[in-house]
């Protein structure tokens, strides 16, 4: 144990921050342990609850060729340097630590299951031509469920609840949206879009990222494509293979075996993969996916091929309706969504046309020319007169209200040149929170401008953000500002980390004789002490350790049963007798 303790101190001392930090944070060390050198660090990570909690992350063939070892058969050169090392579970040689190999000894006695090699790994057979529409249209949902989540996390972040999912409130809305089939999906759409990189988070929303508002233009096939690589490159290192591709999804529930959260983790990550696509409710592959699992690019083409054509034209109605007679191209259905509201979701949908909803594109930067044109161009009708009648008098009504920064105060302004309404912003009970004031003919508040702008928006009032030019700004987002590149978080073992370096100098040696005296001394044991003579030569010495101090062993001689004292830089070697 105490060579074993040695040796990860010295090759712990050795690895870089950023390797120190992921072997600590894998190995679920506290911020704040108390260590104060790596002796404490490799004596800690040497323990055996530690121990036991690190070999639950290894997968089947992990375990399996490391308890090799325990009958004589050397480790695989593939896995010496696997999650085994990165965990600090085994040495330069890729041989496990001795209290290593006493928790597997242990482990294997009470779970020999888990050391089983498991052979059934084959590729799963090709999907049926009815099993490839199914998933095709499986697949279109899902894509579909996911825009309408992003579009509404476009429009206000979506609430973080501690388990990762979305808040009880947000998952309401987007079930009455029309977002998704069953609340159940939710949270695997989520999982799946934040391992692609189109949400993320800061702990308590989920904020749509610029690659997310990226993916929202794109085509159906397009969005698919970065959805599956970004969740297969995302999957845990034990179901990867070699060529970066994945084992199939049938083999995924085994292969961690002694992780107890494993199988409803495994059983999620199936969910989303026959929600995409990937494999079918019959544990068939369709052939878009095959490329996917091998470690290329997933097949856009043969997708393409299986799912419905999209449209760029739909019928305008004079009831203030647009019915798109099939899926509308995304960048156009994006489009329409923000001056209509969508009424139902199919491959046939329906929006609606109302005074609220040309009002909020308007607030986005819509104008009334942009608006009949974009309207026009789409229709396959034409532009039917009451719906261009409210286009005209929803323009016209629009910033009635002007929300601006005043350049000598920094004060949020709110301005009409209609007083009646400005007398009911003014006395609206809603907007009590915002804490306006007259000013003069204006209401003036210290809260930014944009949340007042966003406050009269959703109060329904006519109101336009001006900017410090007096033109009018698009209200595009009330959401934090969107990043792919999130600042990152600041390393929680930075401190241990830092402690552990300063404790650390060239005499690791010495450093590693005084702990085992210090040990010694503690326990009154009998240690054998090589003492190197002033004349070069060295000498044993059986001691128990009685003392140490000032840089000084004490002990008593057991065969001359006198008390020696021992300068600690006269010593070469420290080991207990048996």
């Amino acid at each position: 144990m105490a060579s074993d303790e040695r040796a990860l101190a010295t090759w712990l001392a050795g690895r870089d921050d950023r390797e120190l930090a992921d072997i600590l944070v894998a190995r679920g060390v506290s911020p704040s342990a108390p260590w104060k050198d790596f002796f404490d660090a490799a004596d800690a990570l040497l323990e055996k609850t530690s121990i036991e909690r690190a070999l639950v992350h290894l997968t089947r063939g992990e375990l399996t060729a490391l308890a090799a070892q325990l009958d004589g058969r050397p480790l695989p050169a593939s896995e010496t340097a696997g999650p085994p090392a990165r965990l600090a579970l085994t040495g330069v040689d890729g041989a496990p630590w001795h209290p290593v190999a006493t928790a597997l000894r242990r482990i294997r006695d009470e779970r020999p299951d888990a050391f089983e090699a498991v052979t059934d790994e084959t590729a799963p057979e090709p999907a049926s031509e009815d099993e490839t529409l199914a998933a095709a249209e499986r697949t279109f949902a899902t894509v579909g469920s996911l825009a309408d989540v992003l579009v509404a996390a476009t429009h206000a972040p979506l609430a973080r609840i501690t388990s990762g999912g979305v808040s009880a409130a947000d998952r309401r809305k987007l079930l009455d949206a029309g977002a998704l089939g069953e609340s159940d999906e939710l949270d695997d759409i989520v999982g799946a879009a934040a391992a692609a990189g189109l949400l993320t988070t800061s702990g308590r929303d989920w904020d749509v990222s610029d690659a997310g508002a990226r993916w929202l233009e794109a085509s159906t096939a397009e969005r698919w494509r970065i959805v599956v690589t970004g969740f297969r490159d995302a999957l845990p290192s034990g179901l990867r293979t070699p060529r970066g591709g994945y084992v199939p999804v049938t083999a995924w529930t085994t292969r961690y075996p002694l992780d107890p959260e494993w199988a409803p983790r495994s059983d999620r990550l199936a969910r989303i993969a026959r929600q995409w696509g990937l494999l079918t409710p019959e544990a068939h592959e369709p052939a878009w996916a095959t490329p996917l699992r091998d470690g290329g690019d997933p097949q856009t083409d043969e997708l393409t091929r299986h799912l419905p054509a999209e449209i760029d034209r739909v019928y305008l109605q004079a009831d203030l309706t647009a019915i798109a007679p099939g899926p509308l191209a995304p960048r156009l259905e994006l489009r329409l969504r923000r001056l209509a509201a969508r009424e139902s979701r199919a491959q046939a949908s329906t929006y609606r046309f109302t005074a609220e909803s040309l009002t909020a594109g308007l607030t986005e930067g819509e104008t009334a020319a942009s608006i009949r044109e974009f309207l026009t161009g789409l229709s396959l009708t034409g532009l039917p007169q009451p719906l261009g009648y409210l286009i005209d008098s929803t323009a016209a009504r629009h910033g009635l209200i002007r929300v601006r920064t005043d350049a000598a105060t920094r004060r949020t302004m709110v301005e009409s040149g209609d007083p009646a309404l400005l007398d009911a912003v003014s006395v609206d009970q809603g907007l009590r929170a915002l804490g306006l004031v007259a000013d003069g003919d204006a209401l003036t508040t210290g809260v930014s401008q944009e949340t007042v702008a966003w406050a009269l928006s959703d109060a329904r009032y006519p109101v336009v953000s001006v900017g410090d030019d007096g033109r009018p700004a698009a209200l595009r987002n009330r959401a934090r500002p969107r990043t792919d590149r999130a600042e990152p978080a600041p390393e929680p073992h930075a401190s241990l980390i830092r402690v552990l370096r300063g404790s650390h100098d060239d005499n690791a040696e010495g450093a590693w004789l005084e702990r085992e005296i210090v040990q010694a001394v503690r326990n009154r044991s009998v240690i054998d002490v090589v003492v190197r003579m002033p004349d070069g030569a060295e000498r044993t010495f059986t001691l128990e350790a009685t003392g140490f101090g000032g840089g000084r062993l004490r002990g008593r001689d057991q065969s001359s049963d006198v008390e020696r004292t021992l300068p600690l830089s006269h010593v070469v070697t420290v080991r207990s007798v048996a």
